[in-house]
This record gives structure tokens, C-alpha cells and sequence, in this order.
């Protein structure tokens, strides 16, 4: 459409498009009251149509290509593996309460294998507590994301009525505000995780602080540490063989030897007693050994 060959006014003026996308640009600049009458104006005006259909025009020559969402946007990696972890915790999806019950299972295993009891109704307790506070913080994120967006399709069905505007911009606009809101979701996510992360590793540090010794590794400890008394310091190789006998970590066998060397020096004499009692047993077991070597010979 040509701006030169608009008809004339009734009085016989040329009609200036260019006055009334003047008064498209003042708009910002007027109060509400102002801006309603001005657009009501500008709606009512005859010759919109015309100044819709050179925007059409002009639109048309510069518009560049829309790609889709689909085209545009991958799945967000971080995004997918924050809710893989939520779900694994039961904190999202169907299976809400799953991690729960993996807790309640490993503290049933616990029990049976001598380990004192967890208070897991603590552990549960917190547990719904980041659930709750997630799911009210989503609710939030939620409701806002939902009412800009429907702010921002109101503007744009309002801008329509001037401005030629396809339900494809439409949408696309929508997944640019989605998008600059999942920035959002993500921090709420991530901090979600991490209070998982916190509270399980609270809840198993609590396990292992718990955790006593069986009889047997204590004994093995024991007289590994009195009948090398003089030099009770085991190499990585020992450890690692009194840690298969035992049944715990490499760890735990350090921990333990530098708290009893600890002990034996506070309480020399009651140590002693103890050393005393071992090298008994251990002559004994050698005794027993030797005798029972005899018996096969004979």
C-alpha cells in the first residue's frame, strides 16, 4: 500500500500517517486517563485500517524468521538432572515418599546387623519439611509466572488491535518469559537438592557415629594392638587386613588404633591389665595350637 495515493480529507488535506504514528509514541508519555481517551481516539479513526495495513506492509519486508520453541530451546540439562534427583527423592512425581522408605529399609538392615537403632521418624520429619516448603515455593513460582503471562498476551491482544501481531509471536513471546522464568526454578530446585544433600549426610554420619563394633572385631583389634604394643602403629597393608577381618573401612581401623593409643596412655595401669589379659589368651591359643599339632602327629 503506497502512503502517496491515500485518499483525500473531506476538506480537502492530504491525510498524515505519519501524525498518527506520533501519537502511537506519545502514548508512554500520557496519563492513563489520557492514554485510554488518546487510544480510543486512534481506534475510532478512519483511517486505521490504513495505518494497519502499511505496518502490514512494512512488517511483511522486515519480519525476520521465527523459529519454533522446539527449534530454539533443548531441554535444559541441569534442569533434568535436578528433578531425576527430587524424584529419586520422592520430593516430586509419583512416587513421593520413596526415599523414606529406602531410610526405613537401610535402618531395618541396620538393627539386624547390630547397629543401634536411628530415630527415623526425625530423618522423615525433615524430609516432609523440604517437601513442604518446595511445593509452596513452586505454587509461588507458579502463580507468578502465570500472571505475567497473562499480563504480557493481554498487552500484546491489546497491541493487535494497532499493530499486526500473529498468534505465532504470540506464543513465542510466551516461551521467552517461560524461559527467563525457569532461571527461577532452577535456583529453587538447586537449593532443594542441597538441603537433600544436607540432610542425608547428616542422617548417615548419625549412622555411622552410632555404629559399634561387633564383639569379634574388637577382639581382633585388640590383640592385634597388645601383641605389638611396642610399636603399635599398623602399616596400610595391615590395616587393610584387619580391615577384612573386621568388616569395616580402612578408615575406621586408623580411628580406632590412634583413639585406643590415646586411651592406653591416659589409663596406663588399667591398660596393662588389659595387655595382660591378652598376652594370656594369645599364649593359650598358641599353647592349644601346638598341642593340637602334637595329637595329629602322634
Amino acid at each position: 500500500m503506497d502512503v502517496n495515493k491515500l485518499p483525500d480529507d473531506v476538506d480537502g488535506r492530504r491525510p498524515d500517517v505519519s501524525e498518527l504514528l506520533q501519537q502511537i509514541m506519545s502514548i508512554n508519555e500520557q496519563s492513563l486517563d489520557e492514554a485510554q481517551a488518546r487510544k480510543h481516539a486512534l481506534n475510532s479513526h478512519r483511517l486505521k485500517p490504513t495505518l494497519y495495513g502499511v505496518l502490514y506492509e512494512i512488517k511483511e519486508k522486515t519480519v525476520l524468521n521465527i523459529r519454533t520453541p522446539s527449534e530454539e530451546d533443548p531441554p535444559d540439562q541441569q534442569l533434568t538432572r535436578l528433578d531425576n534427583m527430587l524424584i529419586s527423592e520422592g520430593i516430586i512425581g509419583p512416587d513421593k515418599g520413596a526415599s523414606a522408605a529406602a531410610a526405613a529399609a537401610a535402618t531395618a538392615s541396620a538393627s539386624v546387623h547390630g547397629e543401634s537403632q536411628i530415630d527415623h521418624s526425625d530423618y522423615h520429619a525433615k524430609l516432609n519439611q523440604i517437601r513442604q516448603i518446595y511445593h509452596s515455593e513452586l505454587e509461588k513460582y507458579e502463580q507468578a509466572c502465570n500472571e505475567f503471562t497473562t499480563h504480557v498476551k493481554n498487552l500484546l491482544s491489546e497491541q493487535s488491535r494497532t499493530r499486526p501481531i500473529t498468534p505465532k509471536e504470540m506464543d513465542r513471546m510466551v516461551s521467552i518469559i517461560h524461559r527467563k522464568f525457569s532461571a527461577i526454578q532452577v535456583q529453587l530446585k538447586q537449593s532443594t537438592c542441597e538441603a537433600l544433600m544436607i540432610l542425608r549426610s547428616r542422617y548417615l554420619d548419625a549412622r555411622r557415629k552410632r555404629r559399634n563394633f561387633s564383639k569379634q572385631a574388637t577382639e581382633i583389634l585388640n590383640e592385634y594392638f597388645y601383641s605389638h604394643l611396642s610399636n603399635p602403629y599398623p602399616s596400610e597393608e595391615i590395616k587393610e587386613e584387619l580391615a577384612r577381618k573386621c568388616d569395616i573401612t580402612i578408615s575406621q581401623i586408623s580411628n580406632w588404633f590412634g583413639n585406643k593409643r590415646i586411651r592406653y596412655k591416659k589409663n596406663i595401669g588399667k591398660a596393662q591389665e588389659e595387655a595382660s589379659m591378652y598376652a594370656i589368651k594369645a599364649a593359650q591359643t598358641s599353647r592349644n595350637q601346638h598341642e593340637s599339632g602334637s595329637g595329629l602327629e602322634s
